[in-house]
């Protein structure tokens, strides 16, 4: 079973995954937007929104059962860095309020992409073009493009201050 990380650090495989993602999906996201924004190549722009959905949607979902079912939650793979009992209470302590401000965005980010992706669907013809829905896709879009990139860095500092600092 893959129990442990790949990036040097006491970890969990998927956490490692995940980290990984997260440093993958941005560009991702600035080439999709390019591709609508600049090129107007919204098919383009379409498939790549699918892609990063699904991609992110499998990602979470194996993440979220292996911290939680596998690993019994975050603190459990902090444990692998065999501190003493003080020192892992403190660095928890230290930990938890960037685990809070990392999901302030993560939690947020599932519900904007798929309002975002879902009124898409529903609105936009197949092959996309610009139509009476751009304006209100632009507006999600880019809340679903902010949110997204907040919840990658938070995330980054959240692994930074928990396994490797």
């Amino acid at each position: 079973m893959l129990v442990d990380g790949f990036l040097g650090y006491r970890t969990s495989f998927m956490l490692d995954f995940v980290v990984c993602a997260l440093i993958l999906v941005v560009p991702l996201l600035v080439w999709s937007i390019v591709a609508a924004r600049i090129r107007n190549e919204f098919g383009r722009h379409r498939r790549l929104q699918l892609l990063i959905g699904f991609v992110l949607l499998i990602a979470v979902t194996a993440f979220e059962v292996d911290l939680q079912l596998v690993h019994g939650g975050w603190q459990n793979i902090l444990a692998k860095q065999e501190l003493s009992e003080a020192a892992l209470d403190a660095k928890i302590a230290d930990v938890r309020p960037w685990l809070w401000f990392h999901l302030l965005f993560a939690v947020t980010t599932p519900v904007f992409w798929i309002a975002t992706i879902a009124l898409a669907l529903k609105k936009f013809s197949n092959p996309p073009t610009p139509g009476p829905h751009s304006r209100v896709h632009k507006t999600l879009g880019w809340l679903s493009a902010v949110d997204l990139t907040l919840t990658s860095v938070t995330g980054l500092i959240f692994y930074y201050v928990a396994f490797v600092r």
